[in-house]
């Protein structure tokens, strides 16, 4: 399992905003179509690539709807945690027990217990 320090998950933020994007709009040309095979259509094999990306990280892609997404993380006192951050949230800033899950979400930094 790779766990990300906050700094590594704040660098692929940029990166990250484009996968979910790219997953999205999938959706939303999907349900605005609704079958009739009109609008433009991302290609399977390009929303696949942009799921299996974050996937091969151990990015946690947890509500893609909300833009919700979890980084594991481990704090120097060996504790695993997530770094917790939606895409509309301009920063990294949110951690959680694995346990606790988003409703959970503290402040970073993480205080080691």
């Amino acid at each position: 399992m790779k766990y990300w320090t906050v700094a590594d998950a704040r660098a692929y933020l940029p990166r990250l905003r484009e996968l979910v994007a790219v997953i999205q709009d999938a959706g939303l040309v999907a349900e605005r179509a609704g079958g009739n095979g009109r609008g433009r259509k991302t290609a399977a094999a390009e929303v696949q690539a942009a799921i299996d990306e974050p996937e091969a990280g151990d990015i946690v892609l947890r509500q893609l709807s909300a833009g919700l997404v979890d980084f594991p993380a481990r704090g120097e006192d060996g504790v695993v945690y997530l770094l917790c951050y939606r895409l509309e949230e301009d920063d990294l800033a949110w951690w959680h027990r694995p346990e606790d899950g988003f409703a959970g979400r503290q402040r970073l930094p993480r205080d080691p217990e």
